[in-house]
């Protein structure tokens, strides 16, 4: 017995049991004894206080903002009582970490966020008595601010920005926007140009409308697009075939064989060397892809009927989108669930910033939160978990859609079909088989782990180590890349498999593996074909009709917020934006395919 069951394999027949059983129970207890864990280091950020610093704020000596706090001993000016100054005030706010992404500047807790800008030590003072809020380290009196040596290091620098507090995290957030544009360079670190992320920020925010319109606009577009198919996959295809074939013989074989005849013309006039060498290269290239273009003829000519069957297929297909229209909301399903989860994972990684035992900073001499010791690996057992439940959300989609399809597939009478094909799918899912998509999820997060590993130091070495080093290292992220694409690949004709014989992971892993092997050309022809109809219709026809949109004056029903010169200026930078980015649909079509 191994793990995909007993070595002899018995005829299976490929049909819908009713009678389903749980699979892979032992892999649904370890995957909910995992999430125990990642609701573990939530509930230990709150119990430690890591939660109520990140909300509340909390100075540079360690005392939580808006509450009474304990002294920590071996720092100074901590455990004091700070229950009526409720804002964090950053001494130098755009004083930003790049690399850290995190703020240099000291921070007090303050009564008041200044809403005025302040240019002097006077200003400083008068706004101290006239508000109670002194902005200065807690050891100085407000009233002496303008006579006092240490002012140049723990007083604001001036000019100090007017600034307000945010409705969640009472911090003294800059008024002037260059500050917000510091903090988002800050974080959006693939930005190199500054100037950049400037008119990206303008592009967005000046045709915003426009481009949610448009983004809707290939939502319908695409739906519009998968009920087509039906109908013209057949031209889609023979096109298809005809573009390949008639590309082999005229820009692969013509054009290196008239070149090639042309190099041996110049030979033969002027006898160099050079010449001759080009001619036996053109040779060699021409010969490759003549050798090519009988073995793609061939290939065509064998495959005429799997030909045919992939455009039975893509009939089937746009079928099924006809009869489970639900089906077109599953992604959008999947892409909230995600964000969901990955604010949650975002909101707990803030918290473990905030977690720990006070550790003053060398550099700065400011006191900083930090795990030490054992409780440092929550961390890097968050991050496994963000890869994890990631990729089994992803899988519960695949799961929800093949047990949809295999519901309509093998139900004859079409109008005996479940109302919801697709609630019934998920229902199965969650009753039977979550075991089966926590071992698939958590097999490619063995691959993603190391792989994403490797990228991390070779990013961090890059410049430093020598070329072979960086060959080695760029091999095996392409390795570990084809394996997850392959593993990927085979998970969800395994999940397929399970919605139909309700079997465990491995033994529809090796049922939907030996099904592969044994109709090769098949699987070749339709997946050739079907990419090539998808490419078409996500790379071409949608973001062509969409573009177009984008330069019509007015555009559909936005076309009246766009009728004075402002708006005009408006649509006209939506334009340049758009132009500049390839296409306004061209994200959301990327998202969409990324989550399929």
């Amino acid at each position: 017995m191994g793990c995909c069951g007993s070595t002899e394999r018995t005829k299976r027949e490929w049909k819908p049991l009713e009678d389903r059983s749980c699979t892979d129970l032992p892999w649904f207890l370890l995957f909910t004894v995992f999430c125990v864990g990642m609701g573990s280091i939530f509930g230990f950020t709150i119990a430690t206080g890591g939660a109520a610093r990140l909300i509340f704020g909390y100075d540079s000596y360690g005392n939580t903002c808006g509450q009474r706090n304990e002294r920590i001993e071996g720092v100074r000016l901590s455990g004091l009582d700070q229950t009526d100054k409720k804002y964090v005030f950053f001494l130098d706010p755009c004083n930003i970490d790049i690399v850290q992404r995190k703020i240099k500047s000291m921070a007090l807790c303050v009564s008041v966020c200044p809403d005025e800008e302040l240019k002097t030590y006077q200003d400083l003072k008068r706004f101290a008595v006239h508000n109670g809020s002194e902005l200065c380290s807690y050891e100085l009196a407000g009233h002496k601010y303008p006579s006092l040596p240490e002012r140049f290091d723990k007083c604001p620098k001036l000019p100090v920005p007017p600034s307000k507090s945010l409705p969640v995290f009472n911090r003294c957030t800059p008024v002037d926007i260059s500050c917000y544009a510091k903090f988002a360079e800050a974080v959006v670190t693939f930005v190199s140009d500054n100037s950049v992320l400037h008119r990206l920020i303008a592009g967005v925010m000046a045709s915003k409308v426009i481009i949610v319109g448009l983004c809707l606009l290939a939502l319908v577009l695409s739906m519009i697009l998968m009920v087509i198919i039906r109908y013209i996959s057949a031209v889609l295809v023979w096109i298809f075939t005809a573009t390949v074939v008639l590309g082999s013989l005229g820009e692969l074989t013509s054009c290196l064989s008239w070149a090639y005849f042309l190099a041996r013309t110049e030979d033969a006039k002027e006898e160099a060397e050079m010449s001759r060498d080009n001619a036996q290269v053109l040779l060699v290239y021409a010969i490759a892809a003549t050798v090519f273009t009988v073995i793609l003829l061939l290939l065509m000519l064998f495959m005429r009927k799997r030909v045919a069957l992939t455009i039975a297929l893509f009939h089937v297909a746009g079928k099924v989108f006809i009869h489970l229209p639900l089906l077109t909301l599953q992604p959008f399903c999947t892409f909230l669930a995600l964000l969901l989860f990955w604010f949650y994972w975002s909101l707990v990684l803030l918290f473990l910033g905030t977690t720990g035992n006070p550790v003053q900073n060398e550099e700065t001499g400011l006191t900083e939160f930090r795990l030490t010791g054992p409780l440092q690996y929550m961390t890097w057992y968050h991050a496994v978990g963000l890869i994890w439940i990631s990729e089994f959300i992803l899988a519960c989609q695949q799961m929800t859609v093949a047990g949809a399809v295999v519901t309509y597939y093998f139900t004859r009478d079409k109008n005996k079909l479940p109302v919801t094909p697709i609630l019934s799918s998920s229902l199965r899912l969650m009753r039977y088989h979550l075991g089966t998509v926590a071992k698939g999820s958590f097999i490619i997060t063995l691959v993603k782990i190391p792989r994403l590993f490797l990228m991390y130091v070779h990013n961090q070495l890059k410049g430093k180590e020598n070329a072979c080093a960086r060959c080695m290292l760029k091999t095996c992220i392409c390795c570990l890349w084809c394996l997850e694409k392959c593993l990927n690949y085979l998970n969800q004709n395994a999940y397929a498999a399970t919605a139909i014989n309700s079997t465990s992971f491995c033994t529809s892993a090796r049922d939907a593996f030996v099904i592969l092997v044994e109709n090769a050309l098949r699987v070749a022809a339709i997946n050739a074909v079907g990419d090539f109809v998808l490419f078409l219709g996500k790379w071409t026809f949608i973001p062509i009709l969409t573009m177009e949109f984008c330069f019509l004056p007015p555009f559909s029903v936005l076309s009246h917020r766009y009728n004075s010169p402002t708006g005009l200026r408006t649509l006209h930078l939506a334009k340049v934006e758009s132009s500049n980015r390839g296409g306004c649909a061209l994200p959301l079509l990327r998202h969409r395919h990324q989550i399929q």
